[in-house]
């Protein structure tokens, strides 16, 4: 066994993460769940979310059989949608070719919607005590400052050597667990000590034998990549309301927050009285703008316009792209962030002060 893998698991033992919800399972379908969850999300955030969706779909079969606006509802919140839709179109795949049951192998593993390389291979260790490596963000930075590998990780060649340097570290007898106890322990280090911003080094126990540290260059590395001016994006929002009630519209099914409930979107410079009358029937009443609410995405910045808009009537015909609902209700269903946020900093305050107005005549 290499050393770094030794010290790694000797690590383990007293301070690595033995409490996560998803841990001391074998359950590939939990560990799955887990480990998509944990893309680009901090372990607290995912551990609320992890418990209601397995509370909710503790099965595959029940996964599969649910609807997709279900699956996102619970998703609500926890961004990268994309994830969710992925989930329920691998748990398809899973009852429909595999009887629900979830291959062992990572190569298999890896062809099942939205699971890379590394996520399959965490897979097969947690749930199948494979002897495979992983690569995720926590374990790039690690074997980065620990070898002192310069450049990007995200480019194909320096990903190549991580990728070896990971293959050569790996427990060669893994028995009595220590495959799994090894892939945790990579995977807690870079979250609670070598961490992006301010490791602790001193408390690394592979510090010893690390290039970066023995260079002073741990800050430096892994080698970021080169910063782009994000492109912003403008866009209207119209809250539409009527007796109380918001409209909602489901957007495509790909692209931005797909198949998610969100209010209807225009450019800016559109008459939107006029264009709420052409394209739907609803006669627009008072109106007013709310301040500017800002969201980032990975590739682009965008700066929302909300209107708020008083229906006097409408002829829409409500269907599976449109509902009329209670603001309160629409917090349940599945709506990005920015949605969330307007209704609970504008809609429902306005709602309150209307209801209140009411009971007073």
């Amino acid at each position: 066994m290499s050393s770094v893998a030794q010290q790694l698991i000797n690590w383990h033992k007293h301070h690595g993460r033995h409490h996560l919800p998803w841990q001391k399972s074998q359950d590939p379908y939990a560990i799955w769940l887990s480990e998509i969850m944990l893309q680009q999300t901090q372990v607290n955030t995912v551990i609320p979310y992890y418990q209601r969706f397995m509370q909710e779909f503790p099965t595959i079969r029940r996964l599969a059989l649910a609807p997709l606006d279900s699956v996102l509802a619970l998703w609500s919140g926890l961004g990268y949608y994309s994830r969710a839709r992925n989930l329920h179109q691998a748990a398809h795949i899973l009852v429909r070719d595999y009887q629900g049951q979830f291959p062992d192998t990572r190569e298999t593993i890896q062809q099942l919607p939205g699971i890379g390389r590394s996520t399959a291979a965490a897979i097969a260790v947690f749930a199948f005590q494979k002897r495979e490596a992983i690569l995720d963000g926590n374990v790039k930075r690690i074997l980065a400052r620990y070898f002192s590998i310069r450049g990007y990780p995200g480019n194909t060649s320096i990903q190549n050597q991580l990728w070896q340097k990971a293959e050569e570290l790996l427990p060669d007898n893994h028995c009595h667990g220590e495959m799994e106890i090894y892939t945790q322990a990579l995977m807690d280090l870079g979250a609670t000590v070598c961490t992006r911003s301010k490791p602790s080094c001193t408390l690394c126990p592979l510090r010893q034998g690390c290039s970066a540290h023995a260079e002073n260059t741990v800050d430096q590395l892994p080698t970021p990549k080169t910063r782009k001016l994000l492109p912003c994006k403008d866009a209207i929002f119209l809250i539409l309301m009527q007796h109380h009630k918001i409209l909602l519209q489901k957007r495509p099914a790909h692209g931005i927050w797909g198949a998610l409930w969100c209010f209807p979107e225009v450019e800016i410079g559109v008459n939107t009285n006029h264009y709420c009358q052409q394209q739907w029937g609803i006669s627009i009443g008072s109106s007013r703008t709310l301040p500017a609410l800002n969201h980032q995405f990975t590739h682009f910045k965008l700066r929302i316009h909300p209107q708020m808009l008083h229906v006097i009537s409408s002829t829409l015909d409500v269907c599976n792209q449109f509902i009329w609902i209670d603001p309160i209700e629409a917090l349940e269903h599945a709506i990005p962030v920015p949605v969330r946020t307007l209704l609970k900093q504008n809609v429902l305050s306005h709602n309150d002060k209307l209801r209140s107005a009411e009971l007073s005549l």
